[in-house]
């Protein structure tokens, strides 16, 4: 009984029985998935959103993070988790390329403000939630990745499940429920991939999570062998699966703990090659340059081929426009991603110089790179670990500024600096209004 036995793993699981690391790394997530949040909050995309809600003129209940909306719980699980995807820079688990908090954090929080509830609540549903998922993600991938799902959507909405139940206290039979209610919603297709749709997946897994865990409280029932049974999750849409690693070493090994940040606004598979572009741009002078070869992990051009991408979301999934802004700009953050840039001459001129070469030796974190110069010279850097893989994370001062970078701009420092200590410290809060008061200041900044 996999299904059944996760459950139970996840409702036994104590906040005292998770382990600081856990809970600060937990903190650290929920910190990192705020300052992407209320980064993207602008976008076009997420007015689209508020637009159709007001047509539908849904309840005020809970907060838009960066904006001065209230929608209602289902439309805000939605619009937070689009938010957090659009600039690409949310967390990964390397292992699965799975975005954890996306998925999660827009439920805990949704919740926490509609309910009432502590710091500790929050932050306990969030940790079940996204190690739930990520032990889900493991269980299948890489094949039901490979098949074409974007596994952040596909097992993420397990997890939302998971953390919503946890915070509306379903028992187990209920949240049994809940996630076969959550399975037969999972989705998300990697065909959109560099359109406004991709974001959109994190956000609807958080909807449709939260949605299975208030229909199971209602008594909806459903499978109660979601993951395991012969036409659920695992057998329909993982040509390859084992479902062992689900429960394996439950509260010993920690999946969350592999959870990283990004220094860059891009898939994580590019972020080798942007730093061994960063290299570059320190030590080449654009005039001087013949060439750039890349040799990458196979899945950077399975992932981000695109040669010829004409917007700034396209961009994200071009290794040969990434590594060429890397290169000129040194940095590959939000504002390299725009539609005038993949349309500026100078950075085309780079990327036609610009050779990929696929080398099946090189893990996802590795990248060796050669620029050719003009005079004959070459310099060739090789980097073993991209900076924000486990191997060289990024340190928790690099998080904070790169936070108040994302919230800086929309909130002013004062209201970004508060947030960040609210989240972490988020344990030792009675509840969040604090964070929602200083979200809705925003409203006296842009008067």
């Amino acid at each position: 009984m996999i299904t059944k036995t996760l459950v139970d793993h996840c409702l036994s699981t104590s906040y005292e029985h998770i382990p600081d690391e856990v809970k600060l790394h937990g903190k650290r997530s929920l910190l990192n998935w705020l300052g992407v949040a209320i980064g993207a909050s602008q976008h076009p995309s997420i007015d689209m959103l508020l637009e159709v809600t007001k047509d539908l003129q849904t309840a005020e209940q809970v907060s838009v993070f960066g904006r001065e909306e209230k929608v209602d719980l289902l439309m805000a699980a939605l619009i937070n988790g689009t938010s957090s995807h659009i600039f690409d820079y949310d967390d990964t688990h390397l292992d699965t390329i799975h975005h954890p908090s996306g998925p999660v954090a827009p439920v805990v929080l949704a919740l926490g403000e509609h309910l009432g509830l502590s710091g500790e609540e929050i932050l306990h549903a969030f940790i079940l939630g996204c190690e739930a998922e990520l032990r889900i993600a493991n269980a299948v991938y890489p094949s039901h990745y490979q098949l074409g799902w974007h596994i952040t959507s596909s097992t993420g909405v397990f997890g939302a499940a998971i953390a919503a139940g946890v915070l509306l206290k379903l028992d187990s039979e209920k949240l049994v429920w809940a996630l076969g209610i959550a399975g037969t919603q999972s989705f998300g297709l990697r065909e959109v991939f560099g359109t406004m749709t991709k974001p959109f997946h994190p956000g609807k897994a958080a909807q449709n999570g939260l949605l299975a865990a208030l229909l199971a409280k209602k008594g909806f029932t459903s499978s109660e062998k979601i993951l395991e049974a012969k036409r659920g999750f695992a057998n329909v849409l993982a040509p390859e699966h084992d479902l062992e690693k689900v429960n394996v070493n439950w509260g010993e090994d920690w999946e969350l703990l592999k959870n990283s940040f990004k220094p860059y606004a891009c898939g994580i598979v590019l972020h080798p090659s942007i730093d061994a572009c960063v290299y570059l741009h320190k030590r080449v002078s654009p005039d001087h340059l013949e060439s750039i070869e890349l040799k990458v992990n196979p899945y950077v051009l399975e992932l981000t081929g695109k040669e010829t991408p004409q917007t700034g979301l396209e961009g994200k999934f071009s290794v040969y426009f990434t590594a060429a802004i890397a290169f000129l700009d040194g940095n590959a953050s939000e504002k390299q991603y725009t539609d005038e840039k993949v349309k500026d001459e100078k950075i085309i001129e780079i990327q036609k110089k610009i050779r990929i070469v696929v080398d099946e030796s090189l893990k996802e974190d590795e990248v060796e790179v050669t620029a050719l110069l003009k005079d004959g010279s070459n310099i060739t850097h090789k980097v073993l670990h991209a900076k924000g893989s486990i191997d060289n994370p990024m340190q928790e001062e690099e998080l904070l500024t790169k936070f108040s970078s994302l919230v800086e701009e929309h909130m002013g420092k004062s209201i970004s600096d508060n947030m960040a200590h609210f989240l972490l410290n988020l344990e030792q809060y009675s509840n969040i209004n604090e964070l929602i008061v200083l979200n809705q200041q925003k409203k006296l900044i842009s008067k």
